[in-house]
């Protein structure tokens, strides 16, 4: 099984027996809500749906699999995804089939999607690997396999001595610890979780707060000592605790 990275995703592509682009967190339908709160853009649908377009086209993979949150109103669906997401989906699916994981955004996401696309919300083992998008617990099925999900839209944060000095997207490496057997039962060691970021461009999440304040079951499950950054383009830039002396400092 070989991982390649995408920096214009940004998005992954695992190949073992198939070619599978995975993208992670579009939450088509953000411009409504961000209207709510009073902050006020264009819907950006359709240049985030040629982005994937073209992302696929550079993949050339056999699937596409969406890793939770393609929409993004909750608790219901607002009138820019009942206008958007089919034009969505019907584009994706012109192009490639869909593998679906629903992630806590997508209340209601069912009434769009074909037979067969939609997996459990606890995950499910594709090709060798195994997914969710990571707001519920896990299926022990998907223990002992590479985890990869969403949901914590990491973003690595680099400060300087006059403010932000980088802000890209992430990905964030780790194990599992063995000390979640107690709610999990047996858990062969290592399990691999892989944290994917945000397709969304408005979406980021510092990873150290991912870190220092885990908000999901697997996050909190993680060595987080022992975890490691990854650039979207691939770029290994080593321990969190590289950057946390940095932030510290």
């Amino acid at each position: 099984m070989n991982l390649s990275f995408i920096r214009e995703g940004p998005a992954l592509v695992v190949e073992g027996e198939n070619r599978i682009l995975v993208v992670a967190d579009t939450h088509f339908g953000i411009e409504a809500d961000l209207a709510s709160h009073g902050m006020h853009f264009r819907s950006r649908s359709s240049d985030r749906l040629e982005r994937l377009l073209r992302t696929i086209d550079r993949a050339d993979p056999d699937t596409l699999l969406l890793l939770g949150d393609i929409k993004h109103s909750i608790p219901s669906l607002t009138r820019q995804e009942y206008a958007e997401l089919p034009r969505i989906l019907g584009a994706l699916r012109d192009r490639i089939p869909l593998i679906i994981f629903p992630g806590n955004h997508d209340i209601g996401l069912e009434r769009f999607v074909q037979d067969g696309e939609l997996q459990p919300r606890d995950g499910a083992v594709v090709d060798g690997v195994a997914y969710l998008h990571g707001h519920t617990n896990p299926s022990p099925a998907l223990f002992g396999n590479l985890i990869i999900l969403g949901h914590h839209h990491p973003l690595l944060s680099l400060h300087d001595e006059v403010g932000c000095a980088l802000r890209e997207p992430a990905y964030l490496r780790a194990t599992l610890n063995p000390a979640v057997a107690d709610a999990y039962g047996p858990v062969p060691d290592p399990t691999r979780l892989l944290f994917m970021p945000a397709f969304n461009e408005l979406a980021g999440y510092d990873l150290l707060r991912i870190v220092k304040d885990p908000f999901s079951p697997l996050s909190r499950g993680m060595d987080g000592e022992g975890a490691e950054i990854i650039l979207a383009d691939g770029t290994l830039i080593g321990p969190i605790s590289t950057v946390d002396r940095n932030e510290d400092g």
